[in-house]
């Protein structure tokens, strides 16, 4: 897949698919697998194959980065220890020098077969290149494949799944035991509310459920923060800057009217940047663009908050204006956004613009 480009050098928003032609052996056609990019090596494990056998072989792809100058090639990796039984629709997510394995959708039986939903967790260590059986030190999440686990920080967070049967809608953290998560619940775990069953009585009840809402806002709070979530309009989410500071802003509004302008008329600039942008269509917007579009963006959706006294939680869930979603005031950099994500960037951008 690669990027188009314009005679005055600015990457657009052109896509294009290439078939990329690999040497040597395959490995077999599948559905359900993973693949995880680790540094310069594409690692594809388990999945479905076309006749429907489940897997649970390891591949190596080499030759994705151009600097390399290698040849695109498979390889398949046979690794000690404590392998994963074959599967699919399970989940590998890299950490460090780790790569974790959770869940999956697996066969048993010999005459008869029947289906095996996974809820352990396998660590493919980079450094000894093993695999290692996860510990954990409670019960983990119910048997589940189809789901999704992303790792943020030194924490991992599940969600959804299906194991046969039920479709999951629940979220998990995994963390480790230092984590101030799980130090939260370990002081709520059945044990220790056993043990002071006496003291929780009359008008201390109204006080346990007052701080049962309070952990269940914090944890919303971390969940919050760890996925770069502002959890308050001016607090410490998004910076918001005014047009005049934003000096990329500026410039390309002064770049769009092609003379250099006095700071009297970056005002008119800047509004003529914006309605050249009203004009245009996600295809014709150059890269170089994304940033100073997103970040006008989450200008104007602050203004229409602060006009309407409202807060971030209530606009994320009843929006502004007219019922419409906005979903990327949240967007630290343009980093973060995908391709596919440009169009609703810029038709919700059009919608906030004055008539």
């Amino acid at each position: 897949m690669v990027a188009g480009m314009v005679k005055s050098g600015c990457q657009m928003l052109s896509l294009e698919w290439m078939e990329l032609s690999v040497t040597g052996s395959l490995p077999p056609a599948r559905c359900g697998h993973t693949a995880t990019m680790v540094e310069k090596r594409l690692l594809v494990y388990g999945g479905r194959g076309g006749g429907g056998p489940i897997m649970g072989d390891l591949w190596a792809l080499k030759g994705l980065i151009e600097e390399e100058n290698e040849t695109p090639g498979w390889t398949q990796l046979k690794l000690p220890g404590q392998a994963p039984s074959p599967r699919c629709g399970h989940t590998i997510t890299s950490g460090g020098h780790y790569l974790l394995l959770f869940g999956g959708h697996g066969t048993g039986g010999w005459l008869s077969r029947y289906d095996i939903y996974y809820n352990d967790c396998i660590v493919l260590d980079r450094v000894s290149a093993q695999w290692k059986r996860l510990p954990t030190g409670n019960e983990p999440p119910p048997a589940r494949a189809y789901h999704s686990l992303t790792c943020m920080g030194s924490r991992y967070l599940l969600f959804g799944g299906f194991d046969g049967k039920s479709t999951f809608g629940d979220l998990w953290w995994l963390v480790p035991e230092e984590d101030s998560i799980a130090k939260r619940l370990l002081a709520t775990s059945p044990t220790n509310l056993a043990q002071n069953k006496d003291v929780v009585m009359g008008n201390n009840n109204v006080q346990s459920e007052g701080k049962e809402s309070q952990m269940e806002e914090s944890v919303v709070s971390e969940l919050q923060k760890r996925l770069g979530i502002s959890v308050s309009l001016l607090g410490n989410g998004v910076p918001i800057v005014d047009e005049l500071e934003d000096t990329e802003f500026v410039q390309l509004a002064s770049s769009l009217v092609g003379e250099r302008v006095s700071s009297n008329q970056q005002v008119s600039d800047i509004q003529a940047l914006r309605d050249h942008w009203r004009k245009s269509t996600p295809r014709h917007i150059p890269l170089k663009e994304l940033g100073p579009l997103l970040r006008d963006y989450q200008r104007l959706i602050t203004r229409h908050l602060q006009a309407n006294g409202g807060s971030h939680m209530q606009f994320i869930e009843s929006s502004f204006p007219g019922k419409v979603a906005y979903g990327f005031y949240h967007i630290r950099n343009v980093n973060q956004l995908r391709m596919d994500d440009i169009p609703k960037l810029l038709a919700e951008y059009k919608q906030l613009l004055p008539n």
